[in-house]
């Protein structure tokens, strides 16, 4: 496994998925040109929209998607591994997925995930956020092989359910990726210790890639895209909301050594829970 550049693609998407493939052409460029192999862009990159009706009118099938079709392209001109962080798809079954893409330097598509995890919350600042009533949650995590190291897939939310990143550490993952929109409000109070705590749980890098800034639907997202290394410290942030490009060296043989100092993954035991009076929780994502 050798050592490899990865970006992070911090966007402030707005409603016009072709005003963002303009903006995702030249940071992805602008990151290709600073020598990352391993691009990423944040959740939605394609468009933020909150009006359901023209969010309807505004998304398609991945085939005719013009976030995919500018991402094959680029990543087979670039010579690059492309990962959209993920973008609205019309499924086949006329449901939305919360979509991440990957495409290899050759332009095909490597790997899709779809988000798992709704973010279905109500804010103390008066934000309301119910995705479950737009988009059709995932059922299978996702690791897949780049550039000499093994990349598994999240998406925002995801990020707060620490069994998914175990899931995928246990397959094979190295490198944990979690593109997001995440709210200022829990940007500021959480975003960068949960990074840091799933990389250090489980001996990996994690990318972020965010989206930033005052959105046209109206949306406050934080900003700060973030690349932490395997022992939880970062390597590269964009200290700000605003669009940019960060990139940092990853050598996936750093999350082995991580792995053998503190061998968490291999010393985890099953248990049972007792709860008292109270019926016991199922398990949920857990790893036999």
């Amino acid at each position: 496994m050798g050592v490899f550049k990865a970006a992070a693609v911090q966007m402030r998407s707005g409603e016009s998925p072709e005003r963002n493939a303009v903006d995702l052409e030249r940071l992805v460029r602008e990151a290709a040109g600073q020598g990352a192999t391993y691009i990423q862009t944040p959740e939605m990159t394609g468009a933020l929209i909150r009006d359901k009706q023209a969010r309807a009118a505004s998304f398609t099938s991945e085939d005719k998607d013009i976030i995919v079709a500018t991402a094959r392209r680029l990543a087979r001109e670039l010579g690059v591994f492309l990962h959209i962080g993920s973008t609205a798809i019309l499924r086949a079954d006329g449901k939305l997925a919360n979509r991440a893409l990957l495409f290899g330097p050759d332009g095909a598509t490597l790997a899709t995930y779809d988000k798992i995890h709704m973010f279905d919350v109500d804010l103390d600042n008066g934000e309301s956020w119910r995705e479950s009533s737009a988009y059709e949650p995932g059922t299978e995590a996702v690791v897949t092989g780049v550039a000499g190291a093994r990349l598994g897939f999240a998406v925002c939310y995801d990020l707060r359910f620490p069994q998914l990143f175990r899931a995928e550490a246990l397959a094979g993952a190295d490198i944990l990726t979690v593109p997001a929109a995440f709210t200022r409000q829990t940007g500021e109070a959480h975003w960068h210790v949960l990074l840091r705590a799933r990389a250090i749980e489980n001996g990996a890098f994690v990318v972020a890639a965010a989206q930033g800034g005052l959105h046209e639907d109206g949306r406050e997202t934080y900003g700060h895209s973030l690349i932490v290394d395997p022992w939880g410290r970062i390597i590269a942030e964009a200290a700000h909301d605003e669009p940019a490009v960060i990139v940092a060296e990853i050598d996936p043989a750093q999350s082995l050594a991580a792995r053998k100092k503190i061998p968490n993954l291999k010393n985890a035991r099953d248990f049972d829970i007792n709860a008292g009076e109270v019926d016991a929780p199922r398990l949920r994502g857990a790893a036999s």
